[in-house]
């Protein structure tokens, strides 16, 4: 796999250290594991949602952990005596963990698991004082000079 190489950037662009660190660990953190596979989909303007395919997955097998920034989904199945002898395997009984970076602001807002689809609803809310506002531009009037009355008195 080819890595880019983030460095003549790095020294140029200040600030960004978390972005670029982002970028390089992804690659790390998802190294050819594809399952479950999922979707991430742009709902509106601040909201988005994940469906992660988790067929055999039951809601208490599923444990989703919202941190600061970091969204984790982790499938553990239960182990179950069962007398049934299969032939042949296809569905995934595997546990799995699947970690989303996620933008400050995010946070989850409804997670349901229906269909062997888990899907995670997530709504960006910036706080007002972040969110941009308009600067209204004004004329100002130029500035005259007053004397003060008590100069006049000490000149005389």
């Amino acid at each position: 796999m080819n890595r880019f190489d983030f460095t003549p950037y790095r020294r140029t662009m200040v600030g960004f250290d978390r972005l670029f660190d982002l970028l390089e660990n992804q690659n790390r953190m998802n190294g050819g594991d594809n399952y479950p596979p999922f979707n991430v989909e742009r709902r509106g303007e601040d909201a988005y949602r994940i469906t992660l395919a988790v067929a055999g997955f039951k809601p208490a097998d599923i444990d989703i952990t919202a941190q600061q920034n970091l969204l984790v989904v982790q499938g553990k199945k239960a182990e179950e005596a069962s007398s049934a002898q299969f032939l042949h395997v296809g569905i995934a009984q595997r546990g799995f963990e699947r970690r989303f970076e996620l933008a400050d602001y995010v946070r989850v807002d409804n997670a349901n698991l229906e269909d062997g689809l888990l899907t995670i609803d997530l709504v960006r809310e910036v706080p007002e004082a972040m969110k941009p506002k308009k600067i209204a531009v004004g004329t100002q009037k130029t500035l005259s000079v007053v004397k003060d009355p008590a100069e006049d008195s000490a000149a005389a």
